[in-house]
């Protein structure tokens, strides 16, 4: 199933495969994404002072071929630090490679590593192909999640 996919940091020679996979990722939700806007993305990624990190799947031949972005946040409530999973997308051709799992065992891992209490992440109601794997490796929660814009 996952036979020669790898998890590891992202690095920055990887930019060219990660903006085509964050390209995809941002195509998925219909967002309009700038180039601008991956810049900045990709700078938080490559700045150890910043919170947002980014995992990749490479597999055998060296493709990426997935993504996982995250950062801690405050769990005030329990007084603990969470992992909060930002973006995780795999390309179409390896949905169903394992690749999902790995990511999302690689930052179950870290998290467990640094203290971290959970793993949290949002998802959209009518993506049913990722909330049947996040079904099998997470509890979904009943919070309902609100935007109130800032202008």
């Amino acid at each position: 199933m996952s036979t020669g996919i790898q998890i590891r940091p992202v690095r920055a020679e990887d930019f060219a495969q990660w903006r085509a996979l964050y390209r995809g990722y941002a195509d998925f939700y219909e967002v309009d994404q700038t180039e601008e806007m991956a810049a900045t993305v990709w700078s938080w990624l490559n700045d150890p002072g910043h919170e947002v990190s980014g995992l990749v799947a490479e597999d055998a031949d060296g493709r990426l071929i997935g993504l996982a972005h995250h950062r801690p946040f405050a769990r005030p409530l329990s007084a603990t630090t969470g992992c909060y999973l930002d973006d995780l997308f795999v390309t179409p051709e390896s949905r169903g490679s394992g690749a999902a799992d790995l990511l999302l065992t690689a930052l179950r891992d870290l998290a467990a590593e640094r203290g971290w209490s959970v793993v949290r992440w949002i998802t959209a109601d009518d993506n049913h192909r990722a909330r049947s794997k996040y079904d099998q490796l997470a509890t979904r929660t009943m919070w309902i999640t609100y935007d109130m814009p800032t202008a």
